[in-house]
């Protein structure tokens, strides 16, 4: 992970919720087929309902409500994160605006790559899948069908922890904790994001930890290399 230049890498972060503020909005198929998705999930006592709230996770039953992305820039000799977010109710507008930063990133950088924690497996793919729900088209960053493992520009902090461990998970927030790294859940987790959008409204609180989040990202790869940590945030 040395090898690669830190401010060629965008870090990013993904905050999601269900596609309805809760079970009985949703149109009657889509409950139906959201009982078949759960019913491996669902212990004896709960119902397809009861377990709504946890829709977010799947990009076909949820929605992108926040993206920030950031990179490391050196300004005077110090290091500073500079992150933009990309939020709001009209998931396709702000995938579209997410799309032409990562354009300009990208001609900007020729080599660069992408980084999340647990991002291969969740960042990287539920963007993909709702900008094609959405009728976008993909980036070719994010257009790896038929690459080889070798040549796809994505970094994952948690992959980059197992150390060919396959089954090895690890969040984000214990990650901070045993580098100590200031925690970006001071404010609030993932679990929590469903209800600060339907129900407080709340996207400023969103958007902060999101960043947050985008930030820790950066901190923990730093900390895989070596390197000092980040003390500025600065937005774009």
């Amino acid at each position: 992970m040395n090898h690669v230049n830190i401010e060629d890498i965008l870090f990013m972060d993904v905050e999601t919720v269900p596609q309805a503020a809760s079970y009985n909005d949703l149109p009657e198929r889509m409950k139906t087929l959201w009982e078949k998705k759960t019913a491996y999930l669902r212990a004896h006592d709960q119902t397809a309902e009861s377990i709504y709230e946890r829709a977010g996770i799947w990009a076909e039953f949820g929605k992108i409500i926040c993206i920030s992305a950031g990179f490391v820039r050196t300004h005077k000799e110090k290091k500073v994160f500079r992150v933009k977010s990309f939020f709001g109710d009209d998931e396709k507008q702000l995938l579209l605006q997410f799309c032409g930063l990562l354009h300009t990133f990208l001609a900007r950088k020729k080599r660069a790559q992408l980084c999340a924690h647990n991002g291969r497996e969740f960042d990287f793919p539920y963007i993909a899948r709702r900008l094609l729900i959405n009728g976008l088209p993909l980036p070719q960053i994010l257009n790896v069908a038929g690459r080889k493992t070798w040549e796809i520009p994505f970094l994952d902090t948690m992959e980059l922890w197992k150390f060919g461990d396959y089954k090895h998970f690890c969040s984000l927030d214990l990650l901070t904790a045993v580098f100590n790294i200031p925690t970006p859940k001071d404010d609030m987790d993932g679990s929590q994001v469903a209800a600060v959008y339907y129900e407080e409204k709340n996207m400023e609180r969103i958007v902060r930890y999101c960043e947050k989040d985008a930030m820790a990202v950066a901190q923990l790869l730093l900390r895989y290399r070596g390197e000092p940590l980040l003390t500025e945030m600065e937005k774009a």
